[in-house]
């Protein structure tokens, strides 16, 4: 699949292609002295709504959130600003060949994750009211991964909540040290699991999405099973639509037949983006752990807990998250703000007890006279006697 020789396709599909060639020496690399013509493969005008769309139905999560106040960072070949769709906040060049896209990769990724909700164009991001800021780290199909550690270190210092990382690397210092930057930041780091060929030999893993902590994605096909090309040697968080794809290109148009998992990953990037803004208070590793337990379910190498959910990730409600965010407590009221109760006064118990029983035997006294007098009137006073026979 990955061999099917559309040349747009097959030119992105080299940011992920794998470690050997993803950040290789690019011959007549470009510099200052040696500028490169930027001109992307061209897309079409049409545009239609593809199964991943169809399959995630991330539009139905829009009622509860569309990723506003989230701010995402697409670290790739820059984002043509001028696509209708494609709404970019801050355009960030680290190649020193200007911000625009000349791949085409970058756009198509950023489109993905928040393209515009137009009328009457069928196809949309799955967040498409987040920031976008484009960090622009290659002009071509390679890059360098010293560029790609400092575009994650300028997105964390940028408070991005969410980056996507659609590019594999072999592991380097620099690099893990940069995504341990971004993760101590709070940034959901969303990367590419990287793709496979049948002439790469042994697959390795793919870099960054290796490291603990990022929310590695696989690429999956309509029927919902991992693709061929996918690396399953990488350790996989979640999976997502990854052939056939279809999203925004340079010079206003569309591609409908994008493949690989830089596609798959930023359709996860957008659901992370829709987390953040319903659940502001969770952390990046409470975000990834949601997205991952609402997930589809899968079994087999690469799948990791299957295709990503939406509306699950953003609405379920996980039992121990609710206690984890519940409000905090209330402090204790500071001291003598409530009286302590008065010890008992015995001698004042002691006295009344003492003229409850006074009073109750003197009612009995009274009671006793007011029945004793009128009989003694009655006599005259004279004591009684005992009737005798005959009486």
């Amino acid at each position: 699949m990955v061999g099917r020789g559309i040349p747009a396709s097959a030119l992105a599909l080299l940011l992920v292609a794998g470690p050997s060639v993803a950040f290789a020496p690019a011959a007549g690399a470009v510099s200052p002295a040696n500028p490169a013509r930027c001109a992307p493969p061209r897309g079409g005008a049409q545009v239609g709504e593809s199964w991943g769309q169809r399959r995630l139905a991330f539009t139905g999560v829009w009622p509860l959130t569309r990723g506003d106040g989230v701010t995402v960072a697409v670290i790739d070949s820059g984002v043509d600003t001028r696509h209708p769709q494609v709404r970019v906040a801050r355009s960030i060049d680290l190649t020193g060949t200007g911000p625009q896209d000349c791949v085409g990769h970058g756009t198509a990724v950023a489109g993905i994750i928040a393209g515009d909700d137009m009328r009457e164009i069928p196809f949309a991001g799955v967040a498409p009211k987040v920031r976008l800021i484009s960090i622009k780290q290659t002009n071509s199909e390679t890059g360098d991964v010293g560029l790609l550690a400092k575009a994650i270190i300028r997105a964390a210092d940028l408070r991005a909540d969410v980056v996507n990382v659609s590019i594999q690397a072999n592991d380097a210092p620099d690099l893990k040290s940069a995504v341990d930057y971004a993760l101590s930041m709070d940034v959901v780091i969303v990367a590419a699991a990287g793709n496979i060929k049948k002439e790469d030999g042994t697959p390795a893993p793919a870099y960054p999405a290796a490291y603990p902590g990022v929310l590695s994605v696989g690429s999956a096909g309509p029927d919902g099973k991992r693709t061929d090309f996918s690396n399953a040697t990488t350790p996989v968080s979640v999976l997502a639509p990854g052939t056939s794809i279809t999203s925004t290109w340079p010079g206003s148009g569309y591609r409908q037949d994008l493949e690989g998992t830089s596609y798959a990953a930023p359709y996860v990037a957008g659901v992370a983006a829709l987390v953040r803004a319903r659940h502001p208070n969770l952390d990046n590793v409470r975000v990834r752990r949601r997205i991952e337990i609402t997930a589809d379910g899968a079994t087999g190498t690469g799948t990791g807990a299957g295709m990503v959910n939406p509306l699950l990730a953003v609405s379920e409600i996980l039992p121990s998250e609710v206690v984890a965010i519940a409000p905090r407590q209330p402090d204790p009221l500071p001291p003598g703000v409530v009286r302590k109760a008065a010890p008992p006064d015995l001698q004042a118990i002691s006295l009344a007890t003492t003229l409850t029983v006074v009073a109750i035997a003197l009612a009995a006294l009274v009671t006793a006279v007011s029945l004793v007098v009128p009989l003694g009137r009655k006599r005259g006073w004279r004591p009684g006697r005992a009737k005798t026979a005959g009486e």
